[in-house]
């Protein structure tokens, strides 16, 4: 009987890199977000999404994968949101079942105001620290570790 298939050195480096990395970003984006806009992270992606759906409403399940979350996470979530104004939950007129989450012009307005100093946030924290060839091959390594980690393609079915 053989035993696990332990890192090697070099795994090992890479693997507490990558830990570190998807530790320390999504934090350092949430102080930022929460500092200037009182926005956590997912509460700005939530609404960064909705802001780029088609009439700026996208179905709960929907906006649920669009977000990688559950849907007990995203409900929690857009209620917050909701209660500041900023989205509205509505049943579609085509089908009774479900809720769209619609963002309402003052959502729109705080994606508009908070989207210059996230941006700039994520690229003083990841793009400007790559050269394009690098930046090609972090998009194909995430592509790959998707494959396993999104079987259902949620996140490659987003466009590009």
């Amino acid at each position: 009987m053989s035993g696990p298939a332990w890192l090697t050195d070099e795994e090992q480096r890479m693997w507490r890199k990558l830990v570190a990395m998807t530790t320390l970003l999504p934090a350092a984006l949430d102080a930022r977000l929460q500092r200037e806009a009182g926005l956590t992270h997912f509460s700005y992606w939530v609404l960064a999404m909705l802001s780029e759906a088609r009439d700026r409403s996208l179905r709960m399940s929907e906006l649920a994968a669009r977000c990688n979350s559950s849907l007990s996470r995203l409900s929690h979530v857009v209620g917050k949101l909701e209660a500041r104004g900023w989205v509205r939950r509505q049943r579609p007129a085509d089908d009774a079942r479900g809720n769209l989450a619609v963002l309402t012009d003052e959502g729109f307005a705080k994606v508009v105001a908070t989207a210059p100093g996230h941006v700039e946030q994520v690229r003083a924290l990841v793009f400007d620290r790559l050269t394009l060839e690098q930046v090609h091959q972090i998009d194909e390594i995430c592509a790959a570790l998707l494959t396993e980690l999104d079987p259902g393609g949620r996140v490659a079915a987003l466009p590009d």
